[in-house]
């Protein structure tokens, strides 16, 4: 094999790749990139097993083939060529010489067609399990949920989100047993249906790829196992998770007994300073909220490194609520929440809180307090 091609564009694909990339693998192809001749382009494919992404690069094409090339080393090497015009050619016993300018590189390699394949998604008879979404939107909706996806590899439903379109909105949930984050977009009429579970590892990559503008969108193909994310040069493949997700309209309280209104950063700030105490064991020193009337909220936080109290001003209708919660769950949702108002429902001092919009459905953040 043998190409010629530019360091930006070879640099930028590398980048993207790796993020599909397995570390401290039993299997050394799959920390590494395979890369293939396409026309008068290049293939470049990461592959853990679980989410793989595959992207082009153009480039003038002298002899075909292929091969498998240490991720890192290659990135490292790439990155710091001092010319951008870079020359590769790949001999029979997969030897990689790469030269820009005066620097000549040499490199092992590994055959490419023992590289695993990633499975294939797309298909002519797809169409019903198929959508188009705006990448902005679905940036957006990863944002707004994949810090609540659990990390308990025990639970693997969990370590997903919930992708569900009831044929006009489109859902995305995450649960990871102490909260839960859910993001609601409005599709307009004759959207497909779908529920899916979707590994959060995977939608965060996806996430670092799609483009955050009104223009650019996604084209996304889903069998019973498999999803592909396909964009412009780029396209991400991962598997899905099997099963059930959690029914997480169970656990939404629809009657609460105290409703509050608040200004969000106020409530952020407060938590955000309350929490500068907190070093260490959040459920034995966690923030609490407590209402004195309704019209003012008190939040606090004692440790053995100190104390902290200051006051915010609320509307509440319904029982005063005096309840401990983990800080960094409350913080987690209102930072990435963009309403300067919002409100929050209690169901007693022991039961779950949910932050909402003042108005509308967009968003649902529930969090499970510290029980004293």
């Amino acid at each position: 094999m043998k190409f010629y091609c530019q360091k930006s564009d070879l640099s930028e694909a590398i980048s993207t790749v790796m993020k599909a990339i397995g570390r401290n693998s039993t299997s050394k192809l799959l920390e590494c990139i395979l890369i293939e001749t396409n026309d008068n382009k290049i293939k470049l494919t990461g592959f853990d097993m679980v989410t793989g992404i595959e992207t082009d690069v153009v480039a003038n094409i002298f002899e075909e083939g292929s091969v498998a090339v240490e991720s890192k080393i290659f990135n490292d090497i790439i990155r710091k060529l001092p010319e951008e015009n870079i020359d590769i050619s790949v001999d029979s016993n997969f030897q990689l010489s790469i030269k820009s300018g005066s620097v000549n590189f040499n490199i092992r390699g590994l055959d490419g067609e023992t590289y695993p394949k990633i499975p294939s998604v797309e298909s002519n008879d797809m169409k019903d399990n198929s959508i188009v979404i705006g990448q902005k939107i679905l940036k957006s909706m990863i944002a707004h949920t994949s810090f609540a996806v659990s990390n308990d590899t025990t639970r693997d439903k969990l370590t997903g989100l919930n992708l569900i379109s009831d044929g006009k909105s489109l859902t995305m949930v995450a649960i990871d047993g102490y909260r839960m984050a859910l993001n609601c977009e409005s599709m307009g009429d004759n959207f497909p249906t779908m529920n899916i579970i979707i590994p959060g590892k995977s939608m965060n990559e996806l996430s670092k790829i799609l483009k955050d503008d009104d223009e650019s969108v996604v084209n996304v193909f889903y069998s019973n196992t498999q999803i592909l994310f396909k964009m412009e040069g780029v396209s991400l493949t991962s598997r899905l998770l099997q099963g059930d997700f959690v029914n997480f309209n169970t656990i939404i309280v629809r009657n609460p007994k105290t409703i509050m209104n608040i200004a969000r950063k106020n409530l952020m700030d407060s938590i955000d300073r309350a929490a500068l105490l907190i070093m260490a064991d959040e459920r034995r020193c966690p923030v609490s909220l407590v209402m004195s009337d309704n019209t003012t909220l008190t939040v606090s936080a004692n440790t053995e490194t100190g104390s902290h109290k200051e006051e915010i001003d609320i509307t509440v209708e319904g029982e005063m609520i005096d309840i401990d919660f983990n800080s960094r769950y409350f913080l987690d949702a209102l930072k990435i929440i963009d309403d300067d108002e919002i409100k929050i429902e209690f169901n007693g001092s022991q039961g779950p809180c949910i932050i909402k919009p003042v108005e509308g459905e967009k968003f649902l953040y529930l969090i499970l307090p510290i029980r004293r």
